[in-house]
């Protein structure tokens, strides 16, 4: 529980004192409306365009302002931080910036680009180190450093420093419009961005909705207020690397729980599909955490007419993922298939696969013999791509009909998750 007796641990004042340490650091990023968005769902919806920042993220704001208070003794003995990207991005700038020495603990699964770009931010300044496949293996490794060492900690989330820091956000895009919004939508991975926000609006703007969006594979918050208190998932999906967060900060629980927020889980596929949208209708290049909240808009009841803003928190995506972005927005769409197909041991069967079952408008995409010692006798994996969604029970009814063996692969299954 909650104790709700106890001060919040950040107050708006802290935001205001954070926005003026970062004047003329980071950069003040457009709030743009999306036509696109707002055609669709009937009301103005408005990008904050936090990709668009001095590191591609908003997350310089917090780790510049946690750092820009240390003492000289602790800048001297250095930083530490554990990051799944992002957040190292906003260390390595603030350590050129301040001249402090760091190190820096990255996932394995970090994109190359985000790796790259912080080496390039740090300037010498600070050293990678890459460990484990999630965040938290990071963060336990930075623990050990930080503890063995005596460097200093720079939370990417849960400390009340990078909380202010982060929640210049919503301060800087208040002013922009000039106006309440009815409605904002925030991506969640640790939480600190969403309590920034909900520290801030419920001092200066109380009637102002706030919607956190999670990457379903990792709703680390929703799980923290079922338990009434931070909890580690058992399962991470990675793919959403900037928000693949297996257990929520203690201050960013301890401010949303005491807040009226709605949390919302988002598919990995939708989101997928939603960065191809912003990427070919906008120009906007959203990593997959970046386009959480535009992804999240579809699913909620938002009064027709009103204003909606969406943070777009992050632009650092690998292009080398963009083969596995459209393979899994084509899944969600319900566009893409996998088969395992017996073809009979005779003349022309793979021809009558192909004009007897397959429609005008399908492709295959795949075709692999699954035994290496029984080529082209055994049974071959074959992924379909239809011409629509409602091509299916079609597509399936000819399959029934045809003179072969063909099983799906269950779309829910471990291995339809290996192959998208």
């Amino acid at each position: 529980m909650v104790d709700t007796s106890a001060p919040p641990p950040v107050r708006a004042a802290d935001i205001d004192a954070a926005a003026r340490r970062l004047h003329g650091v980071a950069a003040v990023t457009p709030l743009e409306e999306c036509a696109r968005l707002s055609a669709e769902l009937g009301v103005t919806v408005l990008l904050k365009r936090e990709d668009l920042q001095v590191v591609r993220s908003y997350k310089v704001r917090g780790a510049y302002n946690l750092m820009a208070q240390l003492t000289p003794a602790e800048r001297a003995a250095g930083v530490v931080c554990a990051s799944a990207g992002n957040h190292a991005q906003g260390v390595a700038f603030a350590c050129r910036a301040l001249d402090i020495k760091g190190r820096i603990y990255l996932p394995n699964t970090t994109p190359r680009q985000k790796r790259d770009r912080i080496l390039s931010h740090g300037a010498g300044m600070v050293e990678l180190v890459m460990i484990g496949d999630t965040f938290d293996d990071a963060a336990a490794a930075a623990a050990e450093h930080a503890a063995e060492s005596g460097a200093v900690p720079v939370a990417p989330f849960d400390d009340a420093r990078t909380i202010a820091g982060q929640g210049t956000v919503v301060r800087e895009l208040l002013q922009q419009l000039g106006r309440l919004p009815d409605t904002i939508v925030v991506p969640v991975g640790g939480g600190g961005l969403l309590s920034g926000f909900v520290t801030y609006l419920r001092e200066r703007a109380p009637q102002v909705r706030v919607i956190g969006a999670e990457p379903a594979g990792a709703p680390s918050m929703q799980a923290a207020l079922a338990a009434g208190g931070p909890v580690r998932l058992d399962t991470l999906d990675p793919f959403v690397d900037g928000a693949a967060v297996r257990r929520i900060g203690e201050l960013p629980y301890r401010i949303v729980a005491g807040a009226a927020v709605e949390m919302v889980a988002i598919d990995e596929g939708a989101i997928c599909t939603e960065m191809l949208g912003l990427y070919q209708n906008e120009g906007i290049v959203a990593e997959p955490a970046g386009a959480l909240a535009a992804t999240a808009l579809r699913g909620l009841d938002l009064t027709p007419g009103s204003t909606v803003v969406a943070m777009v928190s992050g632009g650092n995506n690998d292009v080398s993922r963009y083969g596995e972005i459209l393979e899994r927005s084509l899944v969600h769409l319900g566009l893409k298939h996998y088969f395992l197909v017996n073809f009979p041991q005779e003349p022309g069967a793979l021809r009558r696969f192909l004009d007897e079952v397959l429609g005008p408008d399908d492709d295959i995409t795949l075709f692999e013999y699954v035994k290496r010692n029984n080529r082209e006798t055994g049974p071959a994996l074959v992924g379909i791509e239809i011409g629509a969604a409602d091509g299916l029970p079609g597509l399936l009814e000819r399959m029934a009909q045809a003179s072969m063996e063909v099983e799906r692969i269950d779309p829910s299954s471990a291995a339809y998750r290996f192959l998208t």
